[in-house]
């Protein structure tokens, strides 16, 4: 049974809900995963997501930052929402739909300065993914789907330019290293670019563009990873570009996967 997984950090469902409803209608996954949601989970607006189909929801949250949740037109039971770093945040939850453990990550952003020393948020984001590191370590993952915006664009061509983005905050050295170990201890496969091996890709571009589309320099921040049991039967990537250009949208693409479980 083919089973479809989208992620898209959001930023703020309530502010966005017309533009998730249009993705729903037009894209109809099996499940989305959106981080960024802004709101308390009880004041997600539900009604019209189940009006599509989409009547199993799990969520944490809080009014005016972070938040994650998962939607679903499959049953879901929810699997455990970790409070990354000691810290209830909201920035991680996960549920199981169809046999499928369904990771959904909001990792820190960073801040602006590439300094443990200098930035608290950036010891914050290095601590987090060494968490994730650390907790895929001792508990080698089966059957189970990552997503989120993970913060980090891993490759060169993750970017719009590698060389002016290396002592930028989601490429530096130091993150791509520690990303790169939560892939591996984990036995992920980045799904995304298993099927889209070659070439500039990009999830995200800044608000700060005055022409986002023309600019052109965005960053590939969302991802979709499997363990090998899925990999091996993950189908179809997309990061749905044009989205990015809906009216009122959020400054990163959705990015879906498809697999058969």
């Amino acid at each position: 049974m083919a089973l479809t997984i989208a992620t898209w950090n959001i930023n703020s469902v309530r502010l966005r809900e017309p533009i998730v409803l249009d993705l729903l209608q037009q894209e109809g996954p099996d499940v989305l995963c959106l981080q960024e949601c802004k709101s308390p989970a009880e004041k997600i607006p539900l009604e019209g997501f189940r009006a599509l189909g989409y009547g199993h929801v799990i969520a944490r949250g809080f009014k005016g930052y972070n938040g994650v949740a998962i939607l679903s037109r499959r049953p879901m039971e929810e699997v455990c929402a970790r409070p990354m770093c000691g810290r209830e945040d909201a920035r991680h939850i996960a549920g199981r739909v169809e046999g499928v453990t369904i990771h959904n990550f909001y990792v820190p952003a960073g801040g602006d300065v590439p300094d443990r020393a200098a930035n608290e948020k950036f010891g914050h984001k290095l601590d987090f993914l060494a968490e994730m590191r650390g907790w895929f370590e001792a508990e080698r993952p089966e059957r189970a789907v990552l997503v989120g915006d993970l913060n980090v664009a891993p490759r060169e061509d993750d970017v719009w330019s590698h060389r002016q983005l290396l002592k930028v905050v989601s490429h530096t050295p130091v993150e791509t290293e520690a990303l790169e170990a939560v892939r591996a201890a984990g036995g992920w496969t980045d799904v995304t670019r298993r099927h889209l091996p070659e070439g500039k890709l990009y999830s995200w571009w800044s608000y700060r563009a005055r022409d986002w589309d023309a600019a052109d320099k965005g960053r590939r921040l969302d991802h979709v990873w499997a363990t090998p049991d899925l990999a091996e039967g993950a189908s179809e990537s997309r990061i749905l570009r044009h989205v990015r250009g809906w009216e009122k949208p959020s400054d990163h693409a959705p990015v879906f996967a498809t697999f058969e479980t």
